[in-house]
């Protein structure tokens, strides 16, 4: 059986598969490493407007600082662990102790194969825009594949296998296929990663931003967390004002501005002062200074400087990522 949930925001369509899934309803209960889960197969996620990317009916609330560091290390092509733990000190859990990710997006897409696949993707469909052949490889079978014996080859496997990029009437087409896909730890994370990567490439292209199909091919909910997340009510629907499109010769500059911005953030040393300046770095667009102001917020709260956090949250323009961090302080404190 094949699920499809459609809409306009990607908060409508994982509420629609969140509230039959939490309970229940016609699930299969299958078995993981990880313990029991409520599992759907063969889902698929379509979002009319992927730039409203973020899903704030998810209780708790997710940490906006964190997805959007983990956007911007994929981006950058990193799979340093030091540089996103920073951000979610729970990562190692999930996905292994060393000083690199096995597993991460974004060296899979910029440099695990010899070269940088998002700009092959850019230049192709900047010389043929009717091609079909544009995929972006992230799981492999040398690095990936099982042991004989079934055992995982890492703690850090790869839950999206391939994004699939079209242009049709000069809009942008994205699909994402994924193996396994955890509906509240995983879902509103990839959402966030993939429709960011859409928008960045539709900008590099010079079209417009088309539909994301999101295909889950094991979408699940593992019982040890089914008392721990829900879905709010009502939904809230706050607009995403940013577009983080910019034309292609600008954005290794802002990336680069971008990921320095993060690194000090994260590092040691790092003076109460510098938390406004970060934020306020005028150099870059709007939308992608109001990125750094959250990270930029959640950096002086895990230092307990409320008064930077406050400040650096004020320099936000955009509503969604606000509403986002509001929610978030709630759940924190």
């Amino acid at each position: 059986m094949v699920r499809h949930f459609s809409g306009d925001t990607c908060d409508e369509v994982w509420r629609a598969a969140a509230v039959p899934l939490a309970a229940g309803m016609d699930a299969a209960h299958t078995g993981s490493r990880q313990g029991d889960t409520l599992e759907y197969l063969h889902c698929i996620f379509e979002v009319r407007d992927p730039r409203q990317r973020w899903v704030l009916s998810r209780t708790p609330a997710l940490n906006p600082a964190f997805a959007i560091a983990e956007v911007i290390w994929i981006l950058l092509g990193s799979r340093s662990s030091k540089l996103i733990n920073y951000w979610n000190r729970r990562l190692p859990q999930f996905a292994g102790r060393g000083e690199k990710y096995h597993g991460a997006y974004g060296y899979r897409l910029r440099a695990r194969f010899g070269f940088d696949q998002i700009d092959r993707a850019c230049d192709a469909l900047s010389a043929n825009r009717d091609s079909r052949q544009v995929v972006l490889q992230i799981w492999n079978a040398e690095d990936d594949l099982p042991n004989a014996d079934g055992t995982p080859r890492d703690a850090d496997i790869p839950c999206n296998l391939v994004s699939m990029l079209k242009i049709r009437d000069a809009h942008l087409y994205w699909t994402q296929v994924l193996r396994s896909n955890d509906l509240f730890l995983g879902v509103p994370h990839n959402f966030v990663q993939f429709t960011t990567l859409q928008e960045v490439v539709s900008g590099c292209l010079g079209v417009g931003l088309g539909p994301y199909v999101h295909i889950s091919d094991s979408l699940h909910l593992y019982a040890k967390d089914s008392a721990a997340f829900g879905v709010s009510s009502p939904a809230l629907r706050v607009p995403n004002t940013d577009n983080l499109a910019v034309p292609r010769h600008e954005l290794a500059t802002i990336l680069g501005a971008v990921g320095e911005l993060m690194l000090e953030l994260s590092g040691d040393g790092l003076p109460s002062s510098a938390i406004m300046r970060v934020a306020t770095d005028r150099a870059l667009p709007e939308a992608w200074r109001n990125l750094v102001c959250v990270l930029a917020a959640d950096a002086a709260r895990r230092r307990r400087w409320f008064d930077e956090m406050a400040a650096a949250v004020a320099g936000c323009t955009n509503p969604v990522l606000q509403t986002a961090w509001a929610a978030w302080q709630k759940r924190v404190g």
